[in-house]
């Protein structure tokens, strides 16, 4: 190692740029959590101006369902029914695929576990707060978000890069009534019953090992989960797959008109909704949840 000796008159030099170079420090100090602060300042205003854009498109949306225009009603519920179709009906293999596994899944660790803590009978109880609360209408809606939502941003976006959307303001066609609206109400409603769908295919695939491994009577497994299940499981899936669907096609519809004049931009904002939309959707079950099981 190399060691350096300084003079008397050399280290009070060094100390007295110690010394002045002190506060040059703090300075730094405070000002990186000013800045830290004014990161977390812009943030927040930034989240409070997405989730106001958000609320404004599907505010507008609802109006135009409330009040829809004379000329176009045709071509409005064509594009109503194809987005059905393909969120809806089109996503029933796979909803019916996961849904079945997962119900499988679920009560096979139930049906060998709670056996040994002497709570076998709560195997409907289990069904009802892991797959009718949580887990049915959350998986429900990451399936839509990854089928119909990308879509939707991906169509929008090309519609936007290729003046689609510009031809028809300049047209004076309404964009909210002839190009979101559809895709909001069609995404809602089929959101809504295929988060339905899901929940009875899961409790079916539990039936069906309770029937194989556990020898549960279908009689027995029915009676534990109707008295499992309240009012207030089918009020909430409900409101859950009603807010998820309104959240997912509102950010779709949002990032795919945000769109400017590239190509490349069409990718970006599809992953940008697709995050969002998974974010939004978790936000929303933990503001329904949280006041109804507290």
């Amino acid at each position: 190692m190399l060691y350096l000796r300084c003079s008397p008159t050399i280290s009070t030099e060094c100390g007295a740029h110690v010394q002045r170079a002190r506060p040059m420090l703090r300075l730094r100090e405070g000002g990186g959590s000013h800045l830290m602060i004014e990161w977390v300042g812009r943030k927040t205003i930034a989240g409070y101006a997405y989730l106001a854009a958000l609320a404004t498109l599907f505010t507008q949306a609802m109006v135009d369902v409330l009040s829809p225009a004379r000329q176009g009603r045709g071509e409005t519920l064509r594009v109503l029914i194809r987005q059905i179709l393909f969120t809806g009906v089109d996503a029933l293999p796979v909803t019916s695929v996961i849904a079945l596994l997962l119900g499988i899944i679920i009560v096979t660790q139930a049906g060998t576990q709670l056996p040994r803590l002497g709570a076998g009978g709560l195997v409907g109880s289990i069904i009802v707060v892991t797959v009718i609360r949580e887990l049915g209408p959350l998986i429900t809606a990451f399936i839509v978000v990854g089928r119909s939502g990308t879509a939707i941003a991906t169509e929008l976006g090309n519609m936007s890069v290729t003046r689609e959307v510009v031809a028809l303001r300049l047209m004076g066609i309404p964009i909210s009534q002839f190009v979101i609206m559809p895709r909001i109400v069609g995404m809602v409603l089929s959101m809504l019953c295929l988060t339905f769908y899901f929940d009875v295919v899961a409790v079916f695939g539990g039936y069906l090992v309770a029937d194989a491994q556990l020898t549960i009577p279908f009689s027995a497994f029915v009676e534990s989960v109707t008295q499992a299940l309240s009012t207030t499981d089918v009020l909430m899936t409900a409101i859950k797959g009603l807010g998820f669907g309104s959240a997912v096609a509102a950010v779709c519809c949002y990032h795919g008109l945000a769109v400017q004049s590239s190509y490349t931009e069409v990718p970006q904002q599809t992953t940008r909704a697709m995050i969002n939309s998974f974010v939004l959707c978790l936000l929303v079950d933990v503001v329904v949840t949280v006041p109804l099981y507290l």
